[in-house]
């Protein structure tokens, strides 16, 4: 009867037909085996220069392993760099020939040191120096925010210049630091502290800096004390830090009904769009989404953009008929993840459902899930308009895609089942069944947001790639397999 019972439950779950799928559009080429002398597979950073030099950066955990590939993706460098188990990864950046990876070192109970590690794909080197040396207050972290990419570094568009930002919260005063480094000496060109205050707490969000040395904070300023609500009302406001050596400005980003999560910065011309997602009723839930346009020089808000989600996001996700009932409902923890933009000046948004469940399973243990379920996508025209929203339907329990846009087509890759599953009510759900092997797909959006399911192959043995550590540089995808000490990468033109 149990089995019977069982062997219902499968059938019932997965109803539906086999999704039509077509061939991608998509140039797919892999590289010969190579052998893997890292102990890990965590991917730090993927980067590909101009002339096709791939670095790659893995941490172990008491090691980073560094490591170039030639154009046709031979390996011509690997050098494996023990660490102290006091310094942490921060972040990274890269431009021309060299990434950048940002660690601190605990010193000691109140002393930080963030280093710098310089790996230069061209000349095939890699070296360490220190940058700066900092003082928390007791055992308070420097690098507070650096999840939500609030503290941590961004990098100019020219490559010239890099910045740091860093908590400097004490007993009794909030406060916050950037550094601006000039990328070639890693000097610091100045350091400016912002959004000092003894009863206001500050929350970074995003950062930016352009090619003058100017930076962009943004973050809330909450009103009292740290709760996100009160009396149902946002108990926060926006506010827009533009830093240079010489001056502090700001502006506040007036919020009426709207809960935002975060807000992140992207830069066109002499605009700035600060897009998001807001909610009526808490900054866990999305009702729709936000963009403000901001002059880049005098720090005006020109214009205020909320947009309701679209149909066809609620179609995708609960099929044509109950996408009217749920139209009104408001989706919820989703985090934004890439923020894209084309040739034309359009921008695309893209956010993953995160959310973490804890299962008591008897004799004191607890199974912890991660679920990285569905993906909501939203493009923005070049006048800031919400032009489309779509949304993927799916089920996994580990970051399994990314996105890049070639030639105005968004491409979403990511591995589900070997065959997706289209339902009775118009859905197409990514995902694996219990005993189904895997497959990548790529999922290709219109410049009108037409989806059209793409098959780039079945998973095998230890050709499975992943998409998620991937880079897109030089209008090639490439990204590498996993399991087993022999890899590949995967090169899609």
């Amino acid at each position: 009867m149990k089995k019977m019972l069982f062997v219902g439950l499968l059938l019932s779950t997965y109803i539906g037909f086999s999704q039509t799928e077509n061939t991608s559009s998509l140039n797919v080429t892999e590289s010969a085996p190579f052998e893997d002398e890292s102990n890990t597979y965590e991917v730090i950073a993927l980067k590909t220069t101009d002339d096709n030099q791939t670095g790659l950066v893995r941490q172990g955990k008491r090691d980073l392993a560094f490591e170039i590939f030639d154009e046709n993706q031979n390996r011509v460098f690997s050098e494996i760099v023990e660490i102290d188990r006091r310094e942490e990864y921060i972040d990274n950046v890269f431009a021309g020939d060299e990434m950048k990876i940002i660690t601190v070192f605990e010193a000691s109970k109140s002393e930080r040191i963030v280093n710098c590690y310089r790996f230069n794909l061209k000349e095939r080197t890699r070296t360490k120096q220190q940058l700066f040396v900092a003082e928390v207050d007791g055992k308070r972290p420097l690098f507070a925010g650096k999840a939500k990419r609030g503290t941590g570094a961004a990098i100019s568009p020219s490559g010239n210049y890099f910045v740091i930002s860093t908590d400097n919260i004490k007993r009794n005063l909030n406060s916050y630091y950037v550094r601006v480094f000039d990328a070639t000496s890693l000097e610091l060109v100045y350091r400016k502290s912002y959004q000092e205050h003894p009863e206001r707490f500050f929350q970074p969000n995003d950062i930016s800096i352009d090619d003058d040395a100017t930076v962009f904070a943004l973050g809330k300023l909450f009103k009292d004390g740290k709760a996100f609500k009160k009396k149902g009302e946002a108990n926060y406001e926006f506010v827009l830090n533009k830093i240079t050596e010489a001056k502090l400005e700001e502006t506040l980003i007036g919020l009426e009904n709207e809960h935002i999560q975060s807000l992140s910065i992207s830069e066109t011309d002499d605009k700035l769009f600060l897009l998001g997602f807001y909610s009526e009723m808490n900054i866990s839930r999305l009702k729709g989404g936000c963009n403000f346009e901001v002059d880049k020089n005098s720090l005006e808000v020109v214009s205020k953009k909320v947009s309701p989600l679209p149909i066809e996001v609620f179609q995708d996700l609960y099929g044509e008929d109950r996408a009217e009932n749920k139209k009104d409902q408001e989706l919820r923890n989703f985090y934004i993840d890439h923020v894209l933009k084309d040739g034309k000046g359009n921008t695309y948004i893209l956010a993953e459902e995160f959310y973490i469940t804890s299962t008591y399973a008897g004799y004191g243990i607890v199974i912890t899930t991660y679920h990285y379920d569905d993906i909501v996508i939203l493009k923005y025209n070049a006048q800031g308009e919400l032009a489309w929203g779509r949304s993927i339907f799916k089920r996994e329990t580990f970051p399994s895609y990314n996105a890049f846009i070639k030639e105005d087509s968004l491409h979403v890759l990511l591995n589900t089942g070997k065959s997706l599953t289209e339902k009775n009510d118009g859905r197409t759900k990514a995902s694996k069944g219990f005993f189904e092997s895997t497959a990548l797909y790529d999922f290709e959006y219109s410049p009108d947001g037409e989806v059209s399911y793409n098959k780039i192959q079945d998973n095998k043995k230890n050709t499975k790639y992943f998409p998620a550590n991937g880079t897109y540089e030089n209008n090639i995808f490439l990204m590498m397999s996993g399991g087993g000490k022999e890899r590949q990468f995967m090169l899609l033109k």
